[in-house]
C-alpha cells in the first residue's frame, strides 16, 4: 500500500461533507478512483497517493496466521503513483514506490529478541491494482514481494528475508482504507532463529490524494 515497505496500496479519515452517491456505472464515465466521494472528482494519472497506518492500529508480522508472536509496528506508510484510472467498473493501477516501517516504533515478543533494528521492503516499485469491487493486489514485475527484517538478539544481530508471490488486500469507502490480513510470507534466508513464515496484517487509512480521501467506484 508499508520502509509502503511491503507492500503497496490504498484509504480513511473523515469523508468530505458532500453526500455520497451510489456506485457509479461505466456509462457515467466515472473512473475507478475519485476524491470527494463516490462518483466524485477523478484521480489523475500521475497523482501520488499516500497513507499511514489507521489511527490506533499496528502492522504485524506474526509467525502464524492466528498467533500473536512476532513483530509489531505502530508507524508505517506507503506512497503510490497512479498509472491508470479507467472508467468504472474496472481496474486502476498504481506504482508502489515506497513502503516503510519506522523501526523505532517496532517491538518483538519473540523469546531472545531484544530489538527490531529495521524492516525493509525490497525490490520496489511494485505494481498495485485496485478493482471496482475493492480488491487490492500488490505484485512485483518479476520475482516476489520481499521484505528484510533485522533483529537484535541475545546471540547478536540476525537478518531474516521473507518473500510472497503477491499480496491481496481490501479497500473500503467507509473509512478510505486498505486492509491486509494474514498475508503469508515464507522465509528464504536467515538464521534458524527467524520464524519459518511471516503473516502480515495492517490497515492503512485514510488513503489520500493531495490530502483528499480516495474512494473506489
Amino acid at each position: 500500500m508499508r520502509t509502503r515497505t511491503l507492500f503497496t496500496l490504498v484509504c480513511t479519515a473523515a469523508a468530505c461533507a458532500l453526500p455520497l452517491a451510489g456506485p457509479a456505472s461505466a456509462a457515467d464515465d466515472v473512473p475507478v478512483l475519485t476524491t470527494g466521494g463516490t462518483g466524485g472528482t477523478p484521480v489523475a494519472v500521475g497523482d501520488v497517493l499516500t497513507a499511514q497506518l489507521a489511527s490506533g492500529t499496528t502492522a504485524t508480522l506474526y509467525s502464524s496466521a492466528t498467533g500473536t508472536s512476532g513483530v509489531s509496528c505502530t508507524s508505517s506508510q506507503f506512497t503510490a503513483t497512479v498509472t491508470d484510472n479507467p472508467a468504472a467498473p474496472g481496474t486502476a493501477t498504481e506504482s508502489l514506490d515506497a513502503h516503510s516501517f519506522d523501526s523505532s516504533s517496532c517491538t518483538s515478543n519473540v523469546l531472545g529478541v531484544r530489538a527490531v533494528n529495521s524492516i525493509t521492503v525490497d525490490n520496489l516499485p511494485y505494481t498495485t491494482s485496485v478493482t471496482s469491487d475493492g480488491t487490492v493486489t500488490v505484485a512485483p514485475a518479476s520475482g516476489a514481494v520481499q521484505t528484510t527484517v533485522r533483529l537484535s538478539t541475545l546471540l547478536g544481530t540476525i537478518t531474516c528475508v521473507y518473500q510472497a508471490p503477491s499480496l491481496t488486500g481490501t479497500a473500503s469507502n467507509d473509512d478510505n482504507s486498505i486492509t491486509f490480513t494474514a498475508q503469508q510470507f515464507t522465509k528464504v534466508s536467515g538464521s534458524s532463529l527467524c520464524f519459518a513464515n511471516g503473516y502480515f496484517t495492517a490497515k492503512y487509512a485514510p488513503v489520500t490524494d493531495g490530502g483528499a480521501p480516495v474512494f473506489v467506484n
